[in-house]
């Protein structure tokens, strides 16, 4: 069964090799160096430029429509073949909310809850980014349950790095 990888940007190359992943999905703020896995092809590798801010803030790039369009169509590129790793800085925000988005574009037939749900189950810290979600609501057309669903699981455990997980489409 294909699935999703959550980790943080200092796990990135392990969780790569681990998995063996065919595809990554960076959100990270933009000056961030991140190089990309030997295994990953370059059109394999996206590398989305943002801050982890839910409101505008003097010298960051907030999550904008932007971002989401190019996160959908790369994740709807995705072959399935093999794993994907979503990865932020942290492991806690960006990369949760990118999760979440990337499995609801997959499978639009998922209900909300349920993939919010499994995100909480499967890691105590993570808190998704609920402007990155907001966004990607409108663009799925999901009339506001993403971020309700989002929004109900609320902020996960306070770390300073994430709980990596598993997210089975």
């Amino acid at each position: 069964m294909p699935f999703i990888q959550v980790c943080s940007l200092s796990r990135l190359q392990a969780t790569v090799t681990s998995t063996r992943a065919s595809h990554v999905l960076t959100l990270i703020n933009e000056q961030t160096a991140v190089p990309r896995p030997r295994e990953i092809l370059p059109d394999n590798h996206l590398f989305l430029g943002m801050s982890d801010i839910i409101e505008p803030l003097d010298g960051h790039i907030e999550p904008a429509e932007a971002h989401v369009n190019r996160l959908l169509a790369f994740v709807r590129g995705w072959s399935m073949d093999s794993p994907m790793v979503v990865h932020c800085y942290a492991g806690v925000s960006r990369s949760t909310a990118a999760a979440l988005i990337s499995v609801a574009a997959l499978r639009p037939d998922r209900p909300e809850k349920e993939i919010a749900d499994l995100i909480r189950a499967r890691s105590p810290t993570a808190t998704p980014n609920l402007r990155l979600i907001a966004i990607a609501d409108k663009a799925l057309g999901r009339s506001g349950r993403l971020f309700l669903a989002a929004e109900r699981i609320g902020r996960g455990a306070d770390c300073f790095e994430g709980v990596p997980f598993k997210l089975e489409l």
